[in-house]
């Protein structure tokens, strides 16, 4: 992984900045064994929701490259905020049958 990010931050280059969207399998771990770039930032996604993460990847933040860092940002805040407020999506997404509120 390490390798793979050294050859990530050759591509994106000096004046820019990569956002890597990261599950938590090990060799995505960062610490003393993965060394990772200073133009590289690792995101790591929610644990135990692979359906949000695979509707925000491909809906808003999938196969994009953002101009600054900002832009970044503003789209992962438009995709949060376009997903809350969905009702519905939010609840078909997180709903788990072992997760119950009763009254």
């Amino acid at each position: 992984m390490s390798v793979h990010l050294a050859e990530i931050s050759k591509i994106v280059g000096k004046t820019a900045h990569c956002a890597l969207i990261c599950d938590g399998a090990g060799w995505h771990q960062s610490g003393q064994r993965l060394t990772v770039r200073s133009n590289v930032t690792l995101l790591r996604l929610p644990l135990y929701a692979p359906e949000l993460n695979q509707y925000l990847r491909g809906n808003y933040l999938g196969h994009t490259v953002w101009d600054t860092y900002e832009q970044f940002v503003e789209a992962c805040c438009t995709a949060w905020n376009t997903f809350i407020q969905d009702t519905e999506k939010v609840t078909s997404i997180t709903k788990r049958s072992w997760a119950k509120v009763t009254n």
